[in-house]
């Protein structure tokens, strides 16, 4: 098993891997839309998806985004999203794994902290994100979604 940015070929095996991130999303219809914002992502260097391959099969990945700033010096941020794990690859530490390369990659590019959001509330994956070096106490995270709130 070994980490490495996910490449611009290898959009299918991340659509697929995403299943199991939220499996009761609506099927993607539009493949057309989804290549053509993965071309936009991979040619923007803020934008980093790293995942963990078994042999050449993606089997968990993160996407670390570098959010320039004008606070701390001008040092950016990380955001990392959509940390997902392959169903039969659970509980093995890839996850930690990769998030500590992700942290390694942000630190590298000079960010001053990095972000991470869950929708997630069970026991075991906060204590998972917390055994990984984040502080669920640090800040306090609002969402907002268009459409009337209720």
């Amino acid at each position: 098993m070994h980490i490495r940015n996910i490449e611009r070929d290898e959009l299918d095996q991340l659509l697929a891997l995403y299943q199991h991130l939220h499996p009761q999303d609506e099927p993607l219809t539009d493949i057309g839309l989804a290549k053509s914002t993965w071309h936009e992502l991979m040619n923007n260097s803020r934008y980093r998806y790293l995942g963990v391959f078994d042999n050449d099969r993606l089997i968990a990945c993160c996407t670390l985004t570098l959010v320039p700033n004008l606070t701390h010096g001008c040092k950016p941020y990380g955001l990392i999203e959509n940390v997902v794990t392959h169903g039969d690859y659970r509980q093995r530490g890839l996850g930690k794994s990769l998030l500590k390369h992700t942290l390694e990659q942000a630190w590298q590019a000079g960010c001053y902290k990095v972000m991470l959001l869950t929708g997630r509330k069970d026991e075991a994956t906060l204590g998972f994100y917390e055994s990984a070096g984040f502080d669920p106490n640090d800040k306090q995270a609002f969402v907002a979604r268009p459409g009337p709130r209720s």
